[in-house]
């Protein structure tokens, strides 16, 4: 029981740091473009000069 005082206080910070990571990466737009990565790996184009 007495673990629990130190536990459940823990929890409680470690979940709001992370909700509040979760809404900083919304509000920075990071997930605004879900599938430009995927198209960008297959794209063929070499913009490198071939020597």
């Amino acid at each position: 029981m007495n673990t629990l005082v130190y536990l459940i206080p823990v929890a409680l910070f470690l979940g709001g740091l992370g909700l509040f990571a979760f809404l900083w990466s919304l509000k920075s737009g990071q997930y605004d473009d879900l599938e430009g990565a995927s198209w960008r790996v297959l794209d063929d184009q070499d913009d490198r000069p071939r020597l």
